[in-house]
């Protein structure tokens, strides 16, 4: 699954990819040859070179003819790098190898894109490969061609897909990890606003699958990928502290590597311990400098010591060796090995202050254990074939069927994104119960919460409840430790009460709620979703009959798969539909249906000869029209409309630089999606549109930026500020504006604040 592709081959026949012949086996040898030293051009020999030198038994034969079709099918295609395609495939097999995968998935690495790019088909796959490899890859294939409206709704389908053939073989999110890390490792060379869309999906979607799966390598490589293009000062900065003291953190972790193993000279092992270090990743540092405002010296984790011994009892006799060695810091030691994580990690975690004064985290476990914390699912494939232990697999994914069965409570297709970017946050509390049974949830998460994940009946049923013998409030946020004891109702008809679904904190809950009140309570439900309906209607002006109700809300009743107005209404009751989701779609239709009457039909334009026409943007009637963030269209300035499929006209700058691509390759097929539109001469448009102030960093700065902005009475979506390496501060915000004009006033009077070097628009 890709979308780094600059042209599509065009050279099969429509019933698919000829397959080879099935009769005559692959040999090796005839792709052996000395390996080049390659930049980022893997190739086949890399992959039978590594397979050969793997203990573990691979059907050569089968990945060589996977290969060869795969090879065959790409014929033609580039990628933006300009490079063959099929280096895509190979690289992403070459991942799916180090993480010790099995035939099958090596061969659907090599395929799974050319259902998707090439005319080749699912059977062409079936009949060559067999059932499981189609399988897979036909679980990493995007969706085709269905009904949505719009890129988030597109996202969050095919999300849905890959988790639905997850559950079902977690070899596809395997494929689809490794087939994503490729793609960020070589995002460089797409686009701006490609390579900031990318990354957010990655950060929010794939680096916390990663997480949830235990595959630490990819989730780590994930995040700093990610963070490189979503925030490249704060990645530089980080970098620079750390290449500074490179040297100085070498030193340090060998000195405290050699005293360790000094010390276990003198002790019994069942096998002789390994002992690494290392430090923490570029994104996990910047977690704790910026978004918990730390300084670099109060994070006692940066540096570790992994520490790998034979057994578990040998894990504790190591960790009283460590206490005695150095000087162990209160409230920073942690067991995860009687009370693993989610992702089923086990460690000891502890934090020592050595000689020299500097604080690092050690930590110890069993080779088992590291196998997990390394390869998390796919160490069930690095020395074996499949899964030896279904239970455990059956836990590994009942996360999976939870994200699942949470957006199906609910009626919007975006809730399976928002739900992945809450329920799989790398951060997670443990909470014991009177019991001694350990609860794990995310960080902020309530009693409510914590009353769902024991039990649906119980989370209903709770009237109150003690954390470490205290009556707390039931929005009360649990913290790691603590124990909690849920109080219930002994009343049979006591259920949860709508409020709650602003509370909770898991999707869990919040779908259990859900599906109690779209169980139990239609008939309320109806009614309170039609008044929160009116209400709605009636802050934002939107007057309508009753009668036309039904008429004016028939796309919604499409989009959220409801047969009438009544389960519409039901939907928005119990919280199926967010209605701050889609008045703003509502009141623009409103708008556009009462605005159309006022003004005089718009003349055709005949085409130019170029092909385009020209079009007056505010008396666009019946076409959804949106402004493109890659270049941010203001009234003033010169533009041009893009035709998209399915989602009415974009528009851009001409001086956009996707535009000016589209100019420079001369396509007509490219050319033919383009038109001329213009501003209408009283055009009322608020955009957004955002812009950076460089400036000498000092004591007031943002204050004085901010009062001009105020001044000038112009809304402010968002704002930021950071100190550059160089010693200047940054001003980045997002503002409402109506035209060109004021937008060149603004900037002149930000010009004159004392210290600005620049003002300058950038990207939303």
């Amino acid at each position: 699954m890709n979308d780094d592709m600059n042209t599509k081959n065009a050279q099969h026949p429509e019933q698919g990819v000829p397959i080879p012949d099935t009769a005559e086996p692959r040999d090796p040898e005839k792709y052996l040859s000395e390996i080049p030293d390659y930049d980022d051009n893997f190739t086949v020999e890399m992959i039978i070179q590594k397979i050969l030198r793997e203990d573990k038994q691979y059907d050569l034969s089968k990945i060589i003819s996977a290969y060869e079709f795969a090879a065959k099918a790409h014929e033609g295609q580039k990628r933006s790098s300009g490079q063959d395609y099929i280096i895509h495939p190979l690289a992403v097999a070459y991942i799916v190898l180090e993480l010790g995968m099995d035939t099958d998935t090596v061969c659907a690495a090599l395929l799974h894109d050319v259902v998707e790019d090439t005319p080749a088909t699912l059977d062409d796959l079936k009949k060559r490969f067999g059932q499981d490899v189609a399988m897979l890859v036909d679980g990493v294939t995007k969706l085709g061609k269905i009904p949505i409206f719009s890129r988030e709704e597109q996202q969050a389908e095919n999300i849905r897909k890959i988790l639905l053939a997850m559950s079902q073989d977690i070899r596809v999110m395997i494929i689809k990890l490794c087939d994503r890390l490729h793609n960020m490792r070589t995002l460089k060379y797409r686009p701006h606003e490609k390579q900031r869309n990318v990354a957010l999906e990655t950060m929010n979607i794939y680096a916390p699958i990663a997480h949830r799966l235990g595959i630490r390598a990819i989730k780590e490589e994930l995040q700093d990928l990610a963070f490189h293009y979503l925030d490249p000062y704060a990645y530089s900065e980080i970098e620079h502290i750390l290449e500074n003291k490179k040297e100085e953190r070498e030193a340090f972790i060998e000195t405290i590597k050699n005293r360790i193993n000094q010390r276990f000279k003198s002790e019994e092992f069942s096998e002789p311990p390994q002992v690494d270090g290392r430090v923490k990743s570029v994104y996990s540092i910047y977690r704790k400098i910026f978004i918990n405002h730390k300084n670099i010296d109060e994070i006692y984790d940066k540096y570790a010591v992994r520490i790998i011994v034979g057994t578990i009892a040998e894990c504790y006799n190591v960790l009283g060796l460590i206490h005695d060695m150095f000087r162990p810091l209160p409230n920073r030691f942690k067991d995860y090995i009687s009370t693993p994580k989610s992702n089923m990690y086990q460690s000891l975690h502890t934090t020592v202050l050595g000689k020299e004064g500097i604080p690092f985290e050690v930590q110890i476990r069993t080779w088992d254990m590291h196998e997990t914390a390394e390869y998390g699912i796919a160490a069930h494939w690095k020395y074996k074939e499949g899964i030896q232990g279904k239970d455990k697999m059956e836990q590994r994914l009942a996360w999976v069927r939870q994200v699942i069965e949470a957006q199906q409570t609910s009626d919007d297709v975006e809730e399976i994104v928002r739900i992945i970017k809450t329920d799989l946050d790398p951060e997670d509390i443990v909470v014991m119960t009177p019991k001694g049974m350990s609860v794990s949830l995310p960080v902020n998460s309530t009693v409510i919460d914590f009353a769902y994940r024991i039990h649906t009946e119980i989370g209903h049923k709770t009237t109150g409840a003690k954390v470490d013998g205290r009556i707390v409030p039931l929005d009360y946020k649990l913290q790691t430790g603590q124990i909690c004891e849920i109080i219930t109702s002994k009343d049979p008809d006591k259920g949860p009460n709508r409020a709650w679904l602003n509370i909770v904190q898991t999707n869990e809950a919040r779908s259990k709620i859900r599906s109690w009140f779209k169980k139990e309570r239609r008939d309320e439900n109806i009614i309170e979703g039609k008044a929160e309906l009116e209400r709605e209607f009636k802050r934002h002006r939107i007057n309508l009959k009753e009668e036309d109700y039904e008429e004016f809300l028939e796309d919604d009743f499409k989009r959220h798969n409801c047969e009438t107005l009544d389960d519409f209404y039901a939907s928005i009751g119990y919280g199926g539909i967010m209605l701050s989701k889609i008045i703003p779609r509502l009141k623009d239709k409103y708008e556009k249906m009462n605005s159309g009457s006022d003004h005089e039909p718009v003349p055709l334009i005949q085409p130019k000869a170029n092909g385009r026409t020209g079009i007056i943007l505010d008396q666009i009637e019946d076409i959804a029209v949106k402004f493109a963030q890659c270049c941010n269209p203001l009234p003033g300035d010169d533009i041009v409309g893009f035709i998209t499929r399915g989602h009415g006209i974009s528009v851009h700058t001409t001086n956009c630089t996707n535009y000016k691509a589209v100019l420079q390759r001369n396509i007509p097929e490219e050319l033919s999606r383009w038109c001329d539109i213009q501003w209408s001469e009283n055009s009322d448009s608020q955009l957004q549109t955002s812009f950076e102030v460089t400036a000498v960093d000092r004591m007031g700065l943002v204050y004085d930026i901010s009062a001009v902005l105020m001044e000038a009475r112009v809304p402010i979506v968002h704002s930021s500020s950071r100190v550059l390496k160089n010693g200047n501060a940054l001003f980045e915000g997002t503002i409402v504006i109506s035209s060109t004009e004021q937008l060149r006033n603004l900037f002149e009077k930000l010009r004159k604040i004392k210290g600005v070097i620049s003002v300058e628009r950038a990207a939303i």
